[in-house]
Order: structure tokens, then C-alpha cells, then sequence
């Protein structure tokens, strides 16, 4: 099959305007393996020519390869130019301040610094983080320096091959509750149309003059706030595994817990420092199959008390416990975590303020939050949303995201978390029990909320659009037996989320409390259901009869993922 022309020709212009010699010569293979007849060639070359990388509310990230739908030094050079423009010309400020971070995979610095020159060479005051480092960290400069925009270069927990590109806006770019928080529309059309308009890559000008580099006093001022939230008095007598998934967050989540007083921490060795091959793990996301399981063996040899993980970035934390009622160790769910989270910090530290969810988490935080008096918000899903709650003093969302700092860090972070993580496990250990006791002690007083994800994964995405079409045509009418009370279109708005824009999926909500989330992810090819079962708890429950609860509400989750799966026709 011969290559078609004008794939031929786009592929060349982009290879005259590549700034990137790697990339270019990569491209220049490629298509001579196209030219010669390849049809693999030919497949990838149209692919990565078949569109441009979309700039959305979550920035940039896909493969690292040539062409406008990979990610690379031109798509990056637009994208930084694409900002510079929407900083100066749309929204009108002179001399726009910018931080710049990055994360240790391949060439995560090279884009980071080109976006510094290009930036600089736009107007911008440009702030370029000396080293690599975790996202929370630039998340934290955009407010502690009160800086306009933020950008973290990363992929966060995606694959090896892959990169990305996440921005914040802050100081006179967004509202006060808005400022060092990911974009949200409007802005992602405003800056994608100002990346559109950017011309080609070999003139968009380029300085170092006026770059200036943050060293190390930034981590120690986010460092010292952080440290600051963990009670002084408190307990420390607790032993910690830590990984940190081969990213870069071991260095800062082990000096953090350190100073705050927690001597026994254990790094996994092989997982500890940098590495963009992420050697140990197929996947390098804590919430993966066997993603920590050298975690729980170093766990299991050293008699630990909890596995504390980070993903690559450190924006996310992940915890593991030996659970009573298995008889061994296993990954505290994201909701889970989210509720002991919420309730150590309302009842141990005196938070008093809104505490937020994303509509797919659990309802659990909800009742913990009425019962101390306090208002519970649940927001669309995304730390975007979730931290614009107003008057947020906690929020999370089951993906093991969380922000316990919201003045301090407005977005998940994976290191004030671990902080927190550690603090209760020390008191689970000083009273005599454990998270999971603590766990089943809200269960008794809230109802124990149960929750899994149907995760439905296609490779032709008409289908995920087919399946939410199969089910506003023929919704269940019963979930587990009981009657649907609630059927909600989240496409015409949330009966959850009262006054935020609509979102795609359905809500439905039985008699019984059973509830199903279902929508499409929006980083993979997947559509998602989110799902939640409620057992009541009697007073004086023994933990022989919780562990048997437990399991019943796990048997009822399986059961509902099939009535799911033939609900949206993916059996």
C-alpha cells in the first residue's frame, strides 16, 4: 500500500519545524518505513498526524513521539507559547509570573525548560524549579509566591512512554478560590484556541535572560507548612513502609515524616529513587494489581503497622493495612481511606468548614461530616471541581486523591496525605486497635458503605457512547432487587451537584441505598461504574460477625457489576 501524500507532505513541514533532533530523525525513519511499504508505519504515522494533541481542563498528556497527537518539544512549545498569549492578551495582565516544575521521566526537564525560555521570551517573570520534583510542589509555589500560572510537567501515573503537561492558574488569573488549582472551562478553550493560533515552532522566540531557578528554600517553606499539621503531642510509635513507585516523591515524603517526628520508616529500596523505566512495576499507579506488592513483603518481614504509597508525581497517597477480618495485608480502597481521612482530621484536629467529595465517591464522608455538624459538598469529578468547593477544609475523591491542606496545597497531594496517613496509624496503634478497627467503628455509628468499580474498557470508543445511550433508552428499573428511586441524566445537571455545569453519565440510587455512577473515564478508553452498597451495622457488632458483613457486601458488589454489565450490554 503506498503512503498517502498529503501524509507525506504534513510529516516533512513537521519535520523542517521540529526543534528536536531526536524526534526528527525518529520521524524521518518512520516515514521511510511508510514510504517503503510498512503498513505498521503507515498506522502509526496516521495516527500520530490525525489530529492534534487536545489541550483540556487536565493540560496535555499522551505518547512521547513526533507529531502534533504526541507529546513533544514543539506540541509543548505551542502549548507554552499557547498560555504566554492567554496570560498577556485574554486576560490583559503585564509581566505575567509563571512556576515551572517537572517530574524525572525522559524529557520532562527538556520540556520544562523550553517552556521556561518561551515563556521568558513572551513577557512572562519566568520561575523554573532547579531539580525535579513532586507536583504538590509547584501546586504550593503558585500560592506561596503568588505566582499567575503554574505548569508541572508530568504524566503522573501513566505509563513509561507517556508525558504530560498540567496547568494552574493563580495570582491575578483567577478568583480566590480558584488560585493554584487546575484549569477549568473556560479557560481550557480560551488557551487551546491561543495554541492553535501559534505559528510555526522555529519562530517562536526563545531566551534564557530573566530566567530565575527555585532552589531549595521553596521545598523547605512547603516543607514547614505540611510538617505544621500533624499534632506535636501526638503519638510516633508506628512502623512505616514506604514506596514512592520510582518517582519523585521518596526524598520529600521521607524528610516530611521524618521531621514530623516518625522514626521508623522504611523505604522500598528498588522503588525509592527516580526512574523513568519504572523497572519493578508494569504499571506505575499504587491503585494497579501488584503495583506495591514489594511493599507488602517488605511489610510483612518487618511486622510494619501501614504501607504508605505515593504515585510517580507524589499528588496521590495510597495505604495498605493488615486487615483482621482476611487474616492478611491488603490496599485500604480510595474511599476508604478518604473517610478515615475526613473523620481524623474533623475529630482529632477541629477541621470545621466544608468537607467535599466527588459525586462517583462514597456518601460515607457525607454522614460523618452532618453528624459533626458540618456542611458536605459533592462537586463534579476532578480536584479542579473539588477544591473549589467553598469553604473547603477537606475534600477527595476515591482515585486516592486528597487534600487535607487546602490553604496550603489546592489539589490532591499525596504528601500532606502521608502525614495524616501516619499520624492515624500511630493513634490506631497507641489506642490499641487499627484503621480497619477504626473503620468498622464508623460503620457502627454511619452505616457501612461499601464500594467497587466496573471498569468496562473498549477499544472502539463509539461503543462507550453506545452504552450510555443503552442505558438512558432502558434504565434498570431495580438494583439488587430494589426499586430505582432515582434516575439522573447528569448530562441536565446533579440531583449531587446542585449548581455546577452538567457532566456525562447517569445516576441511579435504589430503595436500599444501592447507588451506580456510570460515565466515561476521561483519561482512558473506558466507561466507569462507580458503585456503592449501604449495610446497617447493629450496636455490639463482634468482628467475627463485621468481617462476615464485609463479605456479604463484597458478594452483593460482584452481583451488581454483572447486573451492570448486562445493563450496558457489555457481557
Amino acid at each position: 500500500m503506498s503512503l498517502d501524500s498529503a501524509l507525506r507532505s504534513r510529516s516533512e513541514t513537521w519535520i523542517q519545524d521540529d526543534p528536536d533532533p531526536a524526534t526528527r530523525a525518529a520521524l524521518e525513519n518512520l516515514l521511510e518505513q511508510a514510504a517503503a511499504g510498512s503498513s505498521v508505519a503507515q498506522e502509526e504515522l496516521a495516527d500520530a498526524f490525525s489530529t492534534d494533541l487536545q489541550f483540556g481542563t487536565a493540560g496535555l498528556r499522551g505518547a512521547m513521539a513526533p507529531g502534533p497527537n504526541r507529546m513533544n518539544l514543539a506540541v509543548v512549545s505551542r502549548a507554552a507559547r499557547g498560555l504566554a498569549d492567554h496570560l498577556r492578551e485574554d486576560l490583559g495582565l503585564e509581566q505575567p509570573r509563571v512556576v515551572i516544575g517537572y517530574d524525572a521521566r525522559y524529557n520532562s526537564h527538556d520540556f520544562a525548560r523550553r517552556s521556561a525560555q518561551i515563556m521568558a521570551a513572551a513577557g512572562c517573570r519566568v520561575q523554573l524549579l532547579e531539580r525535579f520534583g513532586p507536583t504538590p510542589l509547584v501546586a504550593f509555589a503558585v500560592r506561596q509566591l503568588e505566582a499567575d500560572a503554574g505548569i508541572v510537567v508530568t504524566a503522573s501515573h501513566n505509563p513509561p512512554a507517556d508525558n504530560g503537561y498540567k496547568v494552574y492558574l493563580g495570582g491575578r488569573a483567577a478568583e480566590p478560590e480558584g488560585r493554584g488549582v487546575q484549569i477549568v472551562p473556560p479557560s481550557d478553550t480560551q488557551i487551546a484556541a491561543r495554541i492553535a493560533a501559534v505559528g510555526p515552532v522555529r519562530d517562536i522566540p526563545v531566551t534564557d535572560s530573566g530566567i530565575e531557578l527555585l532552589g531549595e528554600q521553596l521545598r523547605e517553606d512547603y516543607l514547614t507548612a505540611i510538617c505544621a499539621l500533624p499534632d506535636p503531642e501526638g503519638p510516633r510509635q508506628v512502623r512505616i513502609v514506604h514506596t514512592a513507585m520510582h518517582g519523585v516523591g521518596s526524598e520529600t515524603a521521607l524528610a516530611a515524616l521524618h521531621r514530623s517526628g516518625f522514626a521508623e520508616v522504611h523505604p522500598v529500596a528498588k522503588q525509592a529513587d527516580p526512574d523513568p523505566d519504572f523497572p519493578t512495576v508494569a504499571f506505575p499507579n499504587p491503585e494497579e494489581p501488584g503495583a506495591i506488592d514489594l511493599a507488602l513483603e517488605l511489610a510483612r518481614t518487618l511486622e510494619a503497622d501501614v504501607v504508605i504509597a505515593n504515585d510517580p508525581d507524589a499528588d496521590r497517597c495510597a495505604a495498605a493495612v493488615l486487615d483482621p477480618h482476611r487474616g492478611d495485608w491488603r490496599m485500604l480502597t480510595g474511599d476508604e481511606l478518604g473517610v478515615l481521612l475526613g473523620d481524623h482530621l474533623v475529630r482529632r484536629h477541629g477541621y470545621r468548614g466544608v468537607i467535599a467529595r466527588s459525586v462517583v465517591s462514597s456518601r460515607w464522608l457525607d454522614a460523618i461530616a452532618q453528624s459533626a455538624g458540618l456542611d458536605a459538598a459533592a462537586t463534579l469529578t476532578g480536584f479542579k471541581w473539588i477544591t473549589r468547593a467553598p469553604g473547603i477544609v477537606f475534600g477527595y475523591e476515591e482515585a486516592i486523591g486528597y487534600c487535607v491542606l487546602p490553604e496550603v496545597v489546592r489539589d490532591k497531594d499525596g504528601l500532606s496525605t502521608a502525614l495524616i496517613v501516619a499520624e492515624m496509624a500511630a493513634l490506631a496503634r497507641a489506642e490499641g486497635t487499627t484503621l480497619i478497627g477504626r473503620l468498622d467503628e464508623l460503620a457502627e455509628e454511619h452505616g457501612l458503605h461499601s464500594t467497587a468499580q466496573l471498569s468496562i474498557r473498549v477499544e472502539d470508543l463509539t461503543l462507550i457512547g453506545a452504552m450510555m445511550e443503552r442505558l438512558r433508552a432502558a434504565p434498570p428499573t431495580a438494583l439488587l432487587g430494589s426499586p430505582v428511586l432515582t434516575n439522573q441524566d447528569l448530562s441536565q445537571g446533579s440531583v449531587e451537584t446542585t449548581g455546577l455545569p452538567p457532566t456525562e453519565g447517569m445516576l441511579l440510587r435504589s430503595e436500599d441505598d444501592t447507588r451506580v455512577v456510570v460515565r466515561p473515564s476521561g483519561t482512558e478508553p473506558k466507561l466507569k461504574c462507580y458503585l456503592e452498597v449501604v449495610t446497617a451495622v447493629p450496636a455490639g457488632t463482634s468482628p467475627a460477625e463485621m468481617g462476615a458483613l464485609r463479605r456479604r457486601a463484597g458478594e452483593r458488589l460482584e452481583a451488581l457489576k454483572d447486573e451492570m454489565r448486562q445493563v450496558l450490554g457489555a457481557d
